[in-house]
């Protein structure tokens, strides 16, 4: 039998969305105010589920308390008070749209979960603004 179990966390971000090889007018036409060269900023809602067999001995899909840990190190500590385009390695030449950072937030964990565990990133941008990503 598999269960999901999920962890909630959070982090505040700024970035600017927008492409180098566009001029700023098409950076504009497609992107509005989140073109803004100055930035701007988000308080993401951050949602990791992870999916596997309930362990025999534990009980446990996987210890809370290691995947906290996890998502503290790769994502917290990552990207908390980051301005996304500048500070944070992995958006250096990619637009940081909410899609991208949940691809980026899924590559950084599944490698440090067990094999036979499968996981879903859900990012909230705003409360109504969501994107999710489970590798496919």
């Amino acid at each position: 039998m598999k269960v999901t179990v999920s962890r909630k966390a959070h982090f505040n971000a700024a970035h600017r969305l927008y492409r180098k090889d566009w001029s700023f007018e098409k950076n504009d036409d497609m992107f509005g105010k989140c073109n803004n060269p100055n930035f701007h900023g988000h308080n993401y809602e951050l949602i990791v589920s992870v999916t596997g067999h309930i362990d025999k001995e534990t009980g446990y899909v996987i210890d809370m308390k290691v995947l906290k840990d996890i998502i503290k190190t790769n994502v917290e500590d990552a990207f908390d008070h980051k301005n996304l385009n500048v500070e944070v390695p992995e958006f250096k030449d990619l637009n940081p749209t909410a899609e991208n950072i949940a691809v980026v937030i899924y590559n950084k964990i599944k490698p440090e979960l067990k094999d036979d565990l499968s996981l879903e990133i859900t990012l909230y941008e705003t409360p109504r603004n969501f994107v999710s990503y489970s590798g496919n």
